[in-house]
């Protein structure tokens, strides 16, 4: 056992993170009620949405770090009394905001308000729920833009890498507040132990401690961090893949996991496409789009014709030639 580990531990340690990108803005208008309309749903929500956004960097103040927040909104906000879920999102080590501009952009493009702490460490958390805190005092205050145009009770947290570590701590430390979590990239638990030079790399997450919510669990097959598949069970060798997280997070949540096949572990900030010279990316973010797109509106808009994909095997999820390793204890 021990040399199978250490074995792992070596060639994913070996790996290296680089975080490029790029940034920018805006599309169509509409509203973000449910889609039935007879196309697939990655090819549904794979497109950009009804809404027109627009984005703002250093929109508010601050986290606890000082560090403000960059927000990517419908810009008709609140349009036919239309209340917007949040998402709030954790960066990678070393990355900010705008590198995820497209992901971002596109999820707000189905009604979701997106905001992010510019903070390159993300892993406790914490910067995730103060984001989500800002905008519920936002929601309250007439002055605001996002005066009663928020729907505070429909929150859910993604992050890449560090921040995806940090999704899944924010929606741990909730208490329920948060109602799911999709870790994208999300280090083998390996990665706490090594010796790095800013502590805050460091932080880890137990899924075993998520009691509430959901959670999605997203990497990419080439990502040397992330991987797909362990060769022991989590319960000997810790979470060290997304089968690892899958199988330590608690039954009793909806849980879902699957691979991408062919993305490194930074084609997430693609624009769409690979950023110039970024070695961490090959095929840029526009397979990820579908599929996280979903199952926002699955779980912060109660869309049906999203849940229908993520349904253990019968799920279109499982017979997408573009994703592997799925695996879901969602069955109705």
């Amino acid at each position: 056992m021990k040399s199978l580990m250490s074995k792992s531990v070596v060639l994913l340690a070996a790996a290296t993170l680089v975080l490029l990108g790029s940034g920018a803005t805006a599309q169509a208008g509409g509203t973000s009620g449910p889609v039935a309309n007879g196309r697939t749903v990655d090819a549904t929500y794979s497109e950009r949405g009804p809404w027109e956004v627009t984005s703002q960097q250093g929109f508010g103040c601050c986290d606890s770090s000082g560090n403000k927040f960059d927000v990517w909104y419908p810009t008709d906000l609140g349009a036919n009394g239309d209340r917007h879920p949040i998402i709030t999102w954790g960066n990678g080590t070393w990355a900010h905001p705008f590198q995820y501009d497209y992901l971002l952009s596109h999820l707000a493009s189905w009604g979701f308000v997106v905001i992010a702490a510019d903070n390159t460490n993300t892993g406790t958390g914490q910067e995730m729920l103060e984001a989500v805190d800002f905008l519920r005092h936002e929601d309250s205050d007439p002055s605001s833009i996002f005066y009663q145009s928020l729907d505070t009770g429909k929150v859910g947290a993604m992050g890449h890498s560090q921040g995806a570590v940090g999704a899944l701590n924010a929606a741990i430390s909730s208490g329920g507040e948060l109602k799911t979590a999709v870790p994208i990239e999300l280090p083998g638990q390996y990665m706490c132990g090594l010796p790095k030079a800013d502590a805050a790399m460091n932080v880890c997450t137990d899924p075993r401690a998520l009691t509430t919510g959901s959670v999605l669990y997203v990497n990419g097959s080439n990502s040397p961090i992330s991987q797909s598949i362990q060769p022991l069970p989590w319960d000997l060798i810790g979470a060290q893949s997304a089968e690892g997280y899958f199988g330590a997070t608690p039954d009793s949540v909806p849980k879902v996991r699957a691979t991408l096949n062919g993305p490194n572990h930074n084609d997430i900030q693609g624009q769409p496409g690979c950023p110039a010279n970024d070695p961490g990316c090959v095929d840029g973010v526009q397979g990820f789009l579908g599929v996280l797109t979903a199952w926002n509106m699955d779980n912060l808009r109660g869309d049906a014709h999203a849940h229908s994909a993520f349904i253990s095997g019968a799920g279109e999820l499982f017979s997408l030639p573009a994703w592997s390793n799925q695996a879901s204890n969602i069955i109705s």
